[in-house]
């Protein structure tokens, strides 16, 4: 079945009848206390929250998370959002969708932005640094998954080739920053990289990704740890003082215990490295937000992780000077009497004809 209408195309009053992607369904319950159908539906241009206010129990015994189901409905506006309103939706079988019409991806192909993350890191001075990095970058497995994996279940780079694309932006902002602040950009940059890669092991694969159990047993923070003694210790004399500061960095990249941080960082390497995660996380979520949210103005809904609603329009720009009205009417008033009176003179002078001289 070939998909035709997608997400970021809808519009209020749109009718619906199309293939899309379950990212979430559940049952809830109404203020008259009857149940009904809260979904989110996916395909690879954006995400819609929807309803279906009838046959909620069936529904949920027939469809599941992860299905691509074709969906009868209308596009609702309510509070100054769209949502869609299901009338009815059925699960597709796997041959009658293309899979890639349903998963978002990055802007940028998983090849082209790994090969740019290798050259970075070849041109790092630190040596055992650059060899551990090499190492963990080359690893088959390691490489596969970076390339495909979200950097989060739902909110910052959380589409195909996200993880890959936040370590890439993290890591151009180290070769940029670590200079102005004259710390040493080897660390910085191996925080950088190696601060969420475990996040391979952390998160599932897949269009509906969900915490996998070592991810909720262990988490990236103490895999990250593991993978850092795994890879060192295949390399001659790694110095134990090295690995100790590029563990800590990984440590505190969170930044503050609140934010489940084990530690602080107490080093101004460590220190940039959570401010450069923190920075590019939250510019990502500020562009997914401008993107997906479907309220109907300048304004998105709020957002809770963020804490704020965001003005999704471009700023005002000028690139020449306005031209004040009263200044711009005289200007004009003196150029029409100046006109005024070229015709004049032209008038006056269109019959005087000047005689030749005589001899």
């Amino acid at each position: 079945m070939n998909k035709t209408q997608f997400i970021s195309q809808l519009n209020a009053k749109d009718d619906v009848l199309s293939p899309f992607l379950v990212k979430y369904i559940a049952t809830a319950e109404g203020k008259d206390g009857k149940s009904y159908l809260n979904v989110v539906l996916a395909d690879n241009s954006g995400e819609i929250e929807a309803r279906k206010w009838q046959g909620a129990e069936l529904a949920m015994q027939k469809i599941a998370a992860g299905d691509v189901v074709i969906v009868n409905g209308k596009v609702n506006q309510f509070q100054n959002r769209i949502q869609l309103i299901i009338q009815e939706m059925s699960k597709l079988d796997d041959n009658q969708f293309k899979r890639e019409d349903y998963v978002q991806k990055a802007g940028t192909a998983p090849e082209k932005m790994f090969a740019e993350l290798l050259v970075i890191v070849k041109e790092l001075e630190e040596v055992y640094l650059r060899d551990l990095l090499l190492a963990i970058l080359n690893d088959y497995e390691i490489a596969r998954r970076l390339k495909i994996w979200q950097a989060g279940k739902s909110i910052h780079h959380a589409y195909q080739s996200g993880l890959l694309e936040h370590i890439l932006s993290c890591s151009k902002l180290a070769v940029t920053l670590s200079p102005h602040y004259k710390v040493n950009v080897s660390y910085v940059v191996a925080g950088c990289i190696l601060h969420d890669i475990c996040k391979i092991y952390e998160l599932s694969e897949g269009p509906v990704v969900e915490y996998t159990e070592e991810g909720k047993l262990i988490g990236h923070l103490v895999k990250g740890l593991e993978i850092v003694d795994l890879f060192a210790s295949k390399i001659n004399n790694f110095p134990y003082s090295v690995k100790t500061h590029l563990k800590h960095i990984l440590l505190s990249h969170h930044g503050e215990y609140e934010y489940g941080s084990p530690k602080i960082p107490h080093t101004s390497e460590a220190f940039l490295v959570h401010l450069i995660d923190l920075m590019d996380s939250k510019m990502s979520s500020f562009e997914q937000v401008k993107k997906a949210d479907s309220s109907t103005n300048h304004w998105s809904g709020f957002v809770k992780h963020l804490d704020r609603i965001v003005y999704k329009s471009q700023l005002p720009s000028f690139t020449s000077y306005m031209v004040d009205e009263k200044t711009f009417a005289k200007e004009k008033s003196t150029k029409s009497d100046l006109n005024g009176k070229k015709t004049a003179m032209s008038n006056l002078l269109k019959d005087f004809k000047i005689d030749g001289d005589k001899e």
